[in-house]
């Protein structure tokens, strides 16, 4: 059973109690994230997650990890580009000791200018981490392309420029401006006592008022773009995608199906096609990410730079087989029984079960039980998938992001091009 309590300030709590475990996830979920930025605080949301961690008036930065590892717990965080979360696991007997640790770094960092220059250093090392991944720096550059001139073209990591701006000044005042207790989500699953964790949570977070946050966002207007980065690498790695619906959209999860067969698992039409029949590439792969109102379909492939256009047709043929109406009842079955497989599998741990309410609960402001998510998967009909395959793969508005070592294989966007102009048949 699901359970939800809403403070009086607007700060709400979800709560799934298993009886069954010995432990208990706690997450704070803020709806703040790389969305809610501008030119000038890009990587602030994601920053303030690694500063809650370097002190605050209570515990140095040390004492926070130790009073964690003193309760044999495990203490993380993420930043999205909607959300942010900080969360902790623990024994079900430290629950109270694990929510003052998290309350503390909430409302009690200190954000000294010191430990801001350190950890800009520290991120600085992180983007640079990514840019040397050529998987990460494809997928980071097609969102870039497909959300133009919109926040959600912003990598959550921000850029170097940015990260040297950050003062104490600049972090407290965007906390205030975007924190408030309207758009924060406590989320917890596992052994606890209700009653006694609402008193928890009303005892650290009551005095905590600000203004409701009012974020719009600004819908960019898409069109096709293809963009090569030259690194010297002994792999092409490409990203291909299009536009799609958000996570709000009726046809969510037709999507999740589409993708699933598509590209999705190991018995995927991509994978079978151009990975085990062809032998054209190592990884290939396709995966959705949905926000609120919009979202990104993308595939991804690594191959040697001779293979790109028997790769790149392959692909495209397998599209058109599918806007073509060819799935056939085995594989559209499989599909739906992975979706679910994978959802109920993820389900198995407290971290996850609270993550699942958090989560849904902070972005879609509703508690759903994992039968009704059942439902919807099952409900699912073959046409549902096929409509939306119609707009989705349609290859004149396909984007294509792709790096490697350009300067011995210049005739790479060449070839990218000459594969989008024919005539495709599946």
């Amino acid at each position: 059973m699901i359970r939800k309590h809403t403070l009086d300030n607007g700060v709400r709590i979800v709560m799934e109690k298993i009886d069954y475990v010995k432990s208990a996830s706690i997450g704070i979920w803020v709806n703040v994230g790389s969305n809610n930025e501008n030119n000038e605080t890009n990587g602030l949301s994601h920053f303030i997650e690694h500063m809650l961690f370097k002190g605050t008036k209570n515990r140095k930065a040390n004492e926070i990890a130790e009073d964690i590892d003193n309760l044999g717990g495990q203490l993380n965080a993420f930043t999205s580009k909607e959300c942010t979360c900080f969360y902790v696991k623990v024994l079900d007997e430290n629950i109270e000791e694990a929510v003052d640790i998290l309350s503390d770094m909430f409302f009690n960092s200190l954000f000294q200018q010191e430990e801001i220059d350190k950890e800009i250093s520290v991120v600085i090392e992180e983007i640079k981490m990514y840019e040397d991944s050529p998987e990460d720096m494809v997928h980071d550059k097609l969102t870039e392309l497909i959300f133009a001139d919109s926040p959600m073209a912003y990598n959550i990591l921000g850029t170097e420029e940015n990260l040297k701006t950050f003062t104490t000044a600049k972090v407290v005042e965007y906390m205030k401006k975007n924190y408030s207790p309207y758009n924060t989500v406590i989320a917890v699953a596992g052994s606890f006592d209700e009653q006694s964790f609402i008193e928890m949570i009303e005892e650290r977070f009551k005095d905590w008022h600000n203004e409701d946050v009012k974020h719009k966002d600004k819908e960019a207007e898409y069109k096709r773009s293809v963009l090569g980065i030259n690194k010297d690498l002994e792999q092409l790695h490409m990203c291909i995608g299009n536009k799609t619906i958000g996570r709000h959209d009726p046809d969510y999860y037709p999507l999740l199906v589409l993708n699933n067969l598509f590209g999705g698992t190991m018995s995927s039409r991509i994978f079978q096609e151009v990975r085990e029949k062809k032998g054209l590439v190592y990884s290939i792969y396709s995966f959705v990410s949905n926000y609120s109102n919009t979202g990104i379909f993308s595939i991804y492939a690594g191959m040697s730079y001779s293979q790109v256009e028997d790769a790149l047709r392959t692909i495209l043929k397998e599209m058109v087989s599918i806007k073509n109406g060819n799935i056939t009842e085995e594989e559209f079955t499989r599909a739906k029984q992975q979706i679910k497989g994978n959802y109920i599998l993820g389900l198995e741990s407290t971290s996850s079960r609270m993550s699942s309410i958090g989560r849904r609960e902070l972005l879609y402001d509703e508690i759903q039980y994992p039968e009704e998510i059942i439902e919807s998967i099952n409900s699912v009909k073959k046409e549902d998938v096929l409509r939306l395959a119609n707009d989705l793969f349609d290859i004149d508005s396909l984007s294509i992001t792709f790096t490697g070592n350009l300067s011995k294989n210049k005739d790479i966007e060449e070839k990218i091009y000459k594969v989008l102009g024919e005539k495709h048949e599946g």
